[in-house]
């Protein structure tokens, strides 16, 4: 039987009207999937926290993509899916270097399936990137 359950770190802002993300865990060890509500870079009260910096929100969206793993019993490395939402491609390309450096310090060398979408905008106006994915252990 198939088990369900909303995983929502402590240390991330409450959330109000979704989870942070949901745990699928086949019975008797079977395989669990975890499915990542999209994360931008905000703190414990829910607010962007570094408004107009792009690296520094992808940073802080992938910390708080790293309490989620952990509250799951994953890590990076069970990640296997990220969708990566951003509201100018070009200033996407300009910090790639810089993502680099976020992305080892977080992640390693382990690389998912990845795509980058260039939206209109995102819900939080102050949000430049949200990061949305699947793990899977």
């Amino acid at each position: 039987m198939q088990m369900k359950r909303p995983i929502n770190p402590e240390d991330l802002a409450e959330p109000i009207g979704f989870a942070h993300a949901w745990l699928v865990e086949g019975a008797d060890g079977a395989a669990s999937t975890l499915y990542l509500a999209g994360q931008c870079g905000y703190d414990r009260e829910g607010r962007v926290a570094r408004p107009g910096d792009l690296v520094g929100q992808l940073d802080d969206a992938l910390t708080n993509i790293g309490s989620i793993l952990r509250d799951a019993g994953m890590a990076f490395d069970d990640v296997v899916q990220l969708n990566f939402y951003v509201t100018s491609r070009d200033d996407y390309a300009a910090a790639r270097r810089a993502f680099g450096q976020i992305w080892k310090r977080h992640c390693g060398r382990h690389y998912p399936g990845m795509a980058m979408f260039q939206v209109v905008s995102l819900f939080d106006p102050d949000a430049r990137i949200e990061v949305q994915g699947i793990a899977a252990r």
